[in-house]
């Protein structure tokens, strides 16, 4: 598999890679670390007529603490997020998930935060060579009108499989996106379209910049499945953050739970979440019933597009919810 041609530029300032995305839009597609752009060119899945790198922009790689809030660049690499104290302390959920993603290679030379963010939906049936989906009708990523994660369904049904997203709206996120003239800032719960085929809300001139996480005193945990401890994607994952209630410190005062690689984008369930409050950190029960309540949302929009079955991840996320309530609650424990 070769990549296809097109024209590079490396541009120095934020301000010049604002400028080309003004200029190119539609036609541009942004390289940071390239581990999900390349593989996904070299099998004809895409094929930009221009890739704007942000090697140069070394302003992007940060990670500080402001006015209550983790602050970090777009371009930070994942080993430097992993070896963050301040993230370890106030969002371990975000360094774990980081520490599952690819190897240590890719999280050290090439994996970014802003880039696992972005990575496209994946599905067993569209993530396959040129040559392999010629044999067949195309899917809907693919520009035709069949799905075949879903029998007869009328859209795509690829499936969001970031470790960094889901973990990050488990810890209520926001977005920073600018272009030319004009900066937003969008939380990440509203970044997603549940569009498989356009999944993030973002305009092709826009750059995400930041990531934006607030310091809630509260603890977090995140919990994956996938065939091996490295280089795979999540077949189902689980984010969670929870907070003591300032007057019962052996009760929880708020929750987020949030459900991963079970559909187009990262499931935050308010419902589970909200029924949380009040109980007791040591009340399993309800963090069965939670788990329970997760599984039954997120096999809604479950489809056979990851490699196994529909029955084993909807019943793994069950699994991933109550581990991940346990180990947040512990350490708030501790």
């Amino acid at each position: 598999m070769r990549l296809p041609q097109f024209n590079y530029t490396g541009p120095d300032t934020l301000e010049k890679a604002l400028d080309l995305l003004a200029q190119r839009g539609p036609d541009a597609k942004i390289l940071a670390g390239g581990t999900d752009l390349l593989v996904r060119m070299k099998k004809g899945l895409l094929a930009p007529k221009y890739i704007i790198s942000l090697k140069a922009l070394k302003d992007l790689a940060y990670i500080k603490q402001d006015k209550g809030t983790i602050r970090i660049g777009a371009r930070t690499c994942l080993a430097d997020i992993i070896a963050s104290d301040l993230v370890q302390k106030e969002a371990s959920a975000l360094s774990t998930a980081c520490e599952r993603v690819g190897a240590a290679t890719i999280q050290h030379f090439r994996g970014t935060l802003g880039g696992n963010i972005l990575q496209d939906t994946r599905c067993f049936h569209y993530n396959q060579s040129a040559f392999h989906r010629s044999g067949r009708q195309a899917c809907h990523k693919d520009g035709g009108k069949i799905c075949y994660a879903r029998d007869e369904s009328d859209r795509c049904n690829s499936t969001c499989q970031s470790d960094g997203a889901a973990a990050l709206m488990a810890l209520d996120a926001r977005l920073v996106l600018a272009s030319k003239g004009n900066e937003r800032t969008v939380a990440l719960t509203d970044f997603y379209t549940t569009d498989g085929i356009q999944p993030f809300a973002m305009e092709p001139n826009e750059l995400l910049t930041e990531i934006i996480i607030p310091v809630t005193n509260g603890k977090s945990s995140y919990q994956r499945l996938a065939y091996r401890s490295a280089i795979d994607y999540p077949i189902v994952c689980a984010g969670v953050l929870l907070k003591a209630d300032a007057g019962k410190k052996d009760t929880i005062g708020e929750a987020r739970i949030v459900v991963g690689a079970m559909a187009r984008s990262p499931l935050f369930l308010a419902k589970e979440s909200a029924e949380l409050k009040g109980k007791l950190l040591t009340d399993t029960k309800a963090f069965q019933k939670a788990g329970n309540g997760a599984m039954n949302s997120a096999s809604t929009f479950a489809v056979h597009n990851v490699g196994a079955t529909l029955e084993y991840r909807c019943a793994m996320v069950s699994e991933m919810i109550i581990r991940a309530l346990k180990e947040a609650a512990q350490a708030i424990q501790a």
